[in-house]
């Protein structure tokens, strides 16, 4: 395999590794290639999106490449999270939050491990809603972050308290359907939440002080 091949392949496996991202000996164990030559691809690709201007840059945190998005394009992805267009909730974004509600504090592994697909994205999002939010790190390898509903979400759904979620039937199915009714025919937008906080890029000074979330 020529060595343009290998980059290529290399940013599709830093893309689909998301937030957890990939070390050098992880990177070469799946091209089944030398350590060293897999830093050196990386680094390579590095300089490639940086001179081409790409809209996407590698960072590495903790000794992981991560992709990750460019601290000055910030306010854009602000207007996209305030865009009407971008506010409703998806299904997985509602699965996701039914399961937060239930089994908070919980985990992002411990919530995909339920729903059984990756769950980035549809963290991300009601993280952004503030609906969710990081409430302690677990008492594990890595110290990876606990996730618990907010009071927003409390307001939307109507609940006083999360004692008011009605008894979950086997596998969370009646929490989600209690979501998915309460939400049926309405359209969330964020005129209805409180403001809130910028949605973050990792810069390289701040990615490489950011804490593992294994």
């Amino acid at each position: 395999m020529d060595y343009q091949s290998y980059k290529t392949i290399i940013e599709g496996l830093l893309f689909m590794a998301g937030e957890d991202g990939l070390n050098a000996r992880q990177l070469a164990d799946i091209l089944q290639i030398d350590t060293d030559l897999s830093a050196e691809l990386v680094y390579d690709l590095q300089c490639d999106l940086k001179r081409e201007g790409r809209g996407v840059q590698i960072t590495e945190v903790a000794g992981a490449y991560r992709m990750t998005t460019h601290q000055e394009h910030a306010p854009y992805f602000e207007r996209m999270a305030y865009s009407p267009s971008r506010a409703s909730l998806s299904q997985a974004a509602l699965e996701t939050l039914s399961i937060v509600a239930y089994k908070q504090p919980i985990t992002r592994v411990d919530i995909e491990e339920i729903r059984g697909v990756k769950s980035d994205r549809a963290i991300q999002s009601l993280v952004s809603k503030d609906l969710i939010e990081e409430v302690g790190r677990a008492e594990a390898i890595g110290r990876p972050i606990l996730y618990g509903t907010t009071k927003a979400f409390l307001d939307y759904f109507g609940l006083s308290a999360l004692s008011a979620l009605p008894e979950p039937a086997d596998d969370l199915d009646e929490g989600t359907n209690m979501l998915f009714e309460k939400y049926d025919g309405r359209q969330m937008t964020f005129d209805e939440l409180p403001p809130v906080p910028p949605i973050p890029s990792f810069p390289p000074e701040i990615a490489a002080s950011d804490e593992s979330e294994e």
